[in-house]
Formats: C-alpha cells, structure tokens, sequence
C-alpha cells in the first residue's frame, strides 16, 4: 500500500527537541497563567518544560498540558485555538490524563467570556478562511475527502456515511443509526416512486443508493471529491442501482428540474457568502411542489470554526447558525417547514467513531505517520467535546416553496419507521 505523507495536513515541525535552557523566567510563568485565563479557567494545568506546573482553577486538574519545549509557550498565547493543534500533533506538547477529558473541560469553561474577546480578536488577525468560490471548493474538498477511501473505510460504518447518525435508540448499532438518519431523511422529503431528486454533496453515495433502491426514486448526485465519486459509481454498478447518476461537477452547475432537493454535511463548505447563490440554485431547480432538506452542523451564536481545523483539516469549512441559513431561503420564498436538532446523535456518532479509530491507529500510522494519528485523534476528540458542550450542533431543516400547499397535516410520517420505532429516552 502506497504510503500518504501527512504532509497533506500543512502542520509545520514543531517537534519535541530540547530548550537550550531549562529555566523558566517570571513573565514565562505569567504567560502560562494568561492562557488558561484565555482559555476560561478550566480544570487542567500547564507543564512547563522544566517540569513546574501552573494552575488557575481550584481542585485537581483532570488533565496536564506538557510543554516540551519552551517555543510551545510563545506559540499558544499567541493563538492557542490554531497552535494548540499544530503542537499536539506533532508533540511539542503531550497531554497527561484523557485527551477527551481535557478537550470537554475546556470547551466548557471557553464559553465564559473572560477570554472569549481576545480569542476572537486572535481569530481575526492570525486567522484567514479559505474562500470557497467556484475556483477554490475544489481544492478545499479534496484536502479533506480525497485522503485515502481506505483510510475512512478503517472506522465508518459499512455505507461509508461521514454525517450525523440517527439513534431511535441509545443501544442501536452505528451501522443501524446511518440506516436510520437516511430513512428519517426520506421520510421527511416524502420521497414516492418514479420521483426526480437532486442531491448535493452525496458523499461515498449511500444516500442515493438507498433513496434509489428503497424508495424508487431517480437520483442525481453532484460532488467534486474525485475519489468519492468513483467509489459511489463502482458501489452502484455492483450493487446493480441503475436508477442514480454520480456526476463530478460543483452544484452551481446543476441542471433540470427537480420534485426534492436534498444536501447531507455539505453546507458547512459553502460558506455563507454563497447562501443566496445556493438558493438560486435551488429555486432554478425545484419544482412548483418541490421540497427540500439541508443537514448541516452550525451554531447557536454566529463564529467562524475553530482555527485549528479550519487550518488543517477542513478548510473553507464554517458552520451556519439558523438565521443565517435563512440567507438560503428569504430571497425567493421558501417555507421552513421543519427543524429539528439532533446536536447529542451526533455526539454519540463521533463517540463510535473515535473508538473504532483508535481500534485502527496502526493501520492508520502504516498509511501516513504518527503525526497524522495525533493529528485526527485530536480532530475526532475535540469535534464529540464541541457537540457534547454545545458548541457545535447539528440541523435538520425541511423546506418547500411558499406557494406549496401539499403539505402533510401531521408530524407523524417522520417517526413511522421499519428500524425500530421512535423513542423519548436520554441518549
């Protein structure tokens, strides 16, 4: 197997070599003390690289912040959001204690605002967004999605499904829970047979492939992941799903007329300045009585990604908060039919994913290096802490044109399930 150098990530060597001195000066401790203040005060301790441990907060800390070296102090109270990430990756600075413990703490306590306004002011000046215009979503996504399909095959489940899965049940099985979140899909596009659907985003295809097979309905897929598409293409003509076209191509380019609409995890790389561009796309391509239904992560308080992932793992990616998908659907009309939130689902999708990851880190390791494995841990962990905290929630939201009047009375064809039933228990 071709080995895939994590260099593909842009994390610069800021490695573990020794200071030239141990000692550590006066300001150096006030610096450790201002990045915990910035970071909220949380529960954890830095370790300086002479082995001195500073805290802010009162008890004993779940977790300890090694620092190698003494670099690694001057890089995080610059940016910890961005620098943080670059020098666990690469062991500049190593965690003592549960990184999932530690990366829950400090979402927690960073959503007091003693810091938040120099983290956000660090943001703007050290921070730059990629664009996702026309020209450069293609590169965005293919530093993310065109890794390896083998690398991803290692720890999602067996429809390569890289979204939010829908637990009815707390007990049910990650392979059930993807079934599951695309029948509630369907369901709430009221998909009926012989039906034209227009899919943006499709992933490795498991959406369209179930949409096809279970539902009757004919699919066009539009993505610009290489790699995925012709997964999608070859799990398809082997499966015998005859009734799906896979088409490379942006979704600005969507031609025809549509009865459904639907986009699974592919807003978060659109970029709010192409709301309005989306939802002309949509309007050009749906129906009088076409109906639609946007999955995204967001926000419940506008904020760009963290910086970290932003950088290095997804770039251009930004999650919406609710208002500012109304950019979507304001400006020609459309009706919110439905929304709904299942932030927790996706905290229980990323605890599956985590662990079957770690089941995998050798092989992982084998495909790029070790920095790579810390570097994704780290995404994995600190993306369950983000959902867990509410820092990050997930959105499902229905649409349809404001002049449709075929519309459902009731809510109850979304909980009418074959996988199980619906259920009010706590996840």
């Amino acid at each position: 197997m071709k080995k895939t150098r994590a260099v593909a990530l842009d994390i610069p060597n800021i490695g573990t070599h020794h200071p030239a001195s141990q000692q550590v000066f006066a300001w150096e401790r006030w610096l450790a003390h201002q990045i915990l203040v910035l970071l909220g005060r949380p529960p954890v301790s830095l370790v300086l690289w002479n082995g001195e441990e500073i805290a802010v907060a009162q008890g004993k800390p779940v977790a300890r912040i090694v620092l190698r070296r003494r670099a690694a102090l001057y890089r995080l109270i610059t940016h910890p959001d961005l620098h943080f990430g670059d020098l666990y990756s690469t062991g500049g600075i190593e965690v003592e204690g549960e990184l999932g413990e530690l990366l829950d703490s400090v979402y927690h306590s960073s959503r007091s605002t003693e810091g938040a306004a120099v983290r956000h002011w660090q943001s703007r000046i050290f921070t730059r967004p990629r664009s996702n215009g026309l020209g450069d979503s293609s590169g965005n996504i293919h530093h993310h999605y065109d890794l390896s399909n083998d690398f991803y095959a290692l720890w999602l489940d067996r429809e390569m499904q890289y979204t939010c899965a829908y637990f009815p049940t707390p007990a049910m099985t990650l392979e059930a829970a993807q079934i599951a979140k695309i029948d509630l899909v369907c369901r709430k596009l009221q998909l009926r047979p012989g039906e034209r659907v227009v899919e943006v985003g499709c992933g490795w295809g498991g959406l369209a492939r179930h949409m096809a097979r279970r539902y009757g309905v004919h699919v066009r897929s539009y993505n610009i992941s290489h790699e995925q598409i012709l997964y999608a293409r070859a799990r398809a003509r082997s499966e015998g799903v005859d009734n799906v076209a896979y088409i490379e191509d942006d979704y600005r380019n969507i031609t025809g007329q549509y009865d459904a609409f639907v986009s699974v995890g592919m807003l978060e790389h659109v970029g709010v300045e192409h709301y309005r561009g989306l939802g002309e796309v949509m309007h050009r391509a749906l129906t009088p009585e076409g109906r639609g239904l946007i999955h995204t992560i967001g926000r419940n308080r506008s904020a760009p990604l963290n910086a970290w992932i932003e950088r290095r793992i997804f770039p251009g990616a930004r999650p919406p908060t609710l208002r500012e998908m109304m950019d979507i659907f304001e400006p020609r009309e459309f009706s919110v039919l439905d929304v709904e939130n299942l932030r927790l689902h996706y905290a229980k999708t990323l605890e599956h994913w985590l662990a079957r990851f770690d089941q995998h880190t050798s092989a992982v390791e084998s495909m790029f290096d070790r920095n790579f494995v810390r570097a994704w841990r780290l995404y994995l962990a600190g993306s369950l802490a983000a959902f867990n905290s509410g820092t990050l929630q997930l959105f499902q939201v229905v649409f349809t044109r404001g002049t449709n009047n075929r519309l459902p009375w009731s809510r109850a064809h979304l909980y009418q399930s074959e996988g199980g039933g619906h259920s009010d228990q706590p996840l």
